[in-house]
């Protein structure tokens, strides 16, 4: 067992090491608050100042008492924040959680707080001194590669969780890959096949998704919508050279049972009826032609990550049928994508186009912010997570406020 935790800490140490050398390659501008570019009538503040020795923010929710929880994987910490003046600032974080194992996200399952590690769900429990140690809740899951993983409750009733690939493009060995799980609230897989006899059950409920750590349901039909991000280095002929253009990044609508396309076809952003074939990773017979396509598309090599509906947010009522995804950027291309927030709009309670919402985090070749994941708190603010500055931002609307 001691073998095993330190081979997940050397794996998330070497995940360090690859993250600051593929994005913080470059020293990043000092962070330009007036550089921020939003819509008329909102305005963005910033609400704390992480890092440091509460590491960098990443995945977030709100209690309904209004305190907003943060996992850090840099410091391997939960972190809880609140204003309780009132100022717009929230005070010093209380550390609710120490010594995890890269925690990306978090959710509530009644008086529960269950955590998100590399490597499996850890639970605490809320007791009249705080919050319990961290208990083991679900173990075993894949990590190292694309080792961050996301757990939300549904609207169901049931959890769900993702495995990202290992790879770029690869055939990948380990079944529960590139997917997105299920389990009950007990912690017990409940993917999409039914198992029966000496057959363990699975918890697989869609497959195809090389990375899919953001993703919330819709407010009316309850469709399930999750960020993705795909392949890097492609090319749009066989042996040919790479095309930053290709492929798009998704937002699929994720149903049991389906797969979406990686690692061998990505979403037409011209006919999102059809997938592309990788012509140099070829697919097998009928592998594309069943596959689902996303519902929208993003830039590719943007990097959508969190993702939230603005159903609840005081924002205008135009707003309130959409979403907002944060665009965390990417790192392999001439000319950078990303580092925004982009509102999908909504008709009829189907996406139907994507525009920006917030740019500005970057200049030129450089970015000096990378948003991560978006949430909207019981204020009806929209608060922003980022992970290279250390800031959590809050996003407000007035009306008779001009930009």
């Amino acid at each position: 067992m001691k073998a095993i935790k330190w081979t997940s800490f050397v794996l998330f140490g070497l995940f360090i090491g690859m993250y600051w050398a593929c994005y913080a390659r470059d020293t990043a501008p000092k962070p330009d608050m007036s550089a921020l570019k939003l819509p008329a009538g909102f305005s963005i503040q910033i609400y704390s100042k992480l890092g440091g020795q509460y590491g960098q923010p990443r995945m977030m929710t709100f209690d309904a008492q209004g305190n907003l929880y943060v996992a850090s994987p840099t410091s391997g910490q939960i972190l809880m924040l609140h204003d309780s003046n009132g100022d717009g600032l929230a005070e010093p974080p209380i550390i609710i959680a120490r010594q995890l194992n890269a925690p990306n996200s978090l959710t509530f399952v009644q008086d529960a707080m269950l955590v998100s590690n590399q490597d499996g769900i850890v639970k605490l429990t809320k007791t009249s001194n705080g919050w319990s140690a961290p208990q083991p809740f679900i173990s075993g899951l894949a990590d190292g590669g694309h080792t961050l993983k996301t757990v939300r409750l549904g609207p169901d009733g049931f959890l769900y969780l993702n495995v990202g690939s290992t790879c770029n493009v690869c055939n990948e060995q380990e079944a529960t890959r590139a997917t997105i799980l299920r389990y009950t609230t007990e912690g017990k897989p409940a993917g999409h096949l039914i198992t029966v006899g000496k057959h363990a059950p699975s918890a697989i409920w869609a497959s195809g998704l090389r990375n899919s750590q953001g993703f919330a349901w819709h407010p009316v039909t309850g469709a399930f919508y999750a960020t993705n991000e795909g392949a890097d280095n492609r090319s749009d002929t066989a042996r040919g050279r790479v095309n930053d253009e290709i492929p798009p990044e998704h937002l699929n609508i994720i149903v049991g049972g389906k797969h979406y396309g990686w690692p061998h076809c990505w979403g037409n952003p011209g006919n999102l009826t059809q997938m592309v074939e990788d012509p140099n990773f070829t697919a097998p017979s009928q592998f594309c032609t069943e596959a689902t396509p996303p519902v929208a598309t993003f830039v590719s090599h943007s990097t959508p990550i969190g993702i939230t509906f603005l159903n609840k947010s005081q924002f205008p009522v135009e707003y309130q049928s959409d979403a907002i995804v944060a665009l965390h950027g990417s790192w392999n291309r001439k000319q950078p994508s990303g580092y925004a927030l982009v509102r999908v709009k909504f008709k009829d309670n189907q996406p139907i186009g994507v525009e920006d919402f917030v740019s500005g985090w970057l200049n030129g070749q450089n970015a000096w912010g990378r948003p991560v994941d978006v949430a909207v708190g019981t204020d009806g603010a929209l608060y922003v997570s980022d992970d290279r500055t250390g800031y959590i931002y809050k996003i407000s609307y007035q009306a008779d406020k001009k930009k």
